[in-house]
């Protein structure tokens, strides 16, 4: 009687996985005849698109990005980091930052009135962290007796730009005792 029992139980449940199998079966195929589906409309809608204007917009989305990116840089943070590191000698005549994957490279035209402050400035803007591959790309003499050189370098901006104080400032703290008075 027990054996019967368990046979009559593994037949029911034989007969209900089978039923369960052909259920999940019939959904599998539908899935899969809708995916089909979607696929050969994805394809027409493709086939639909003008790449000439999906190009445009492409190229929109672009300068988009790097007017945002161009917006995110700190001009002050630049010029006092400049400033900063700037020898009493050069001169800074025109800069001009490009971003571009997120990499800000910066190409800086500077005079200086001998070639040794104008290796003291490059030097002293990779010492300070922030300015990366500092390269002179051209150099000339003016007419005035001036170097001309044209830096380009990678801006990375990571490190604090020190504080430039004022002229007066630094004569007057110079002048003033630690006490604060005279």
């Amino acid at each position: 009687m027990l054996i019967a029992a368990l046979t009559l139980w593994n037949i029911v449940q034989i007969v209900s996985l089978s039923s369960r199998n052909t259920e999940l079966a019939t959904r599998v195929n539908a899935d899969h005849a809708e995916a089909q589906q979607l696929t050969k409309a994805a394809a027409e809608i493709r086939g639909r698109i003008d790449q000439r204007e999906l190009q445009l917009v492409v190229d929109s989305a672009r300068e988009a990005n790097a007017l945002i990116d161009q917006r995110t840089f700190s001009w002050t943070a630049f010029f006092n980091r400049l400033e900063a590191t700037m020898p009493p000698d050069v001169m800074l005549t025109s800069v001009r930052p490009a971003v571009k994957d997120g990499v800000i490279q910066v190409t800086m035209t500077v005079l200086g009135r001998r070639a040794v402050d104008v290796d003291e400035f490059i030097e002293k803007l990779e010492a300070t962290g922030a300015f990366e591959d500092v390269v002179p790309t051209t150099q000339d003499r003016t007419d005035e007796g001036f170097y001309r050189v044209v830096l380009e370098s990678v801006y990375t901006g990571v490190e604090e730009p020190p504080a430039v104080e004022p002229a007066e400032k630094k004569s007057v703290a110079a002048a003033t005792p630690p006490g604060g008075t005279q």
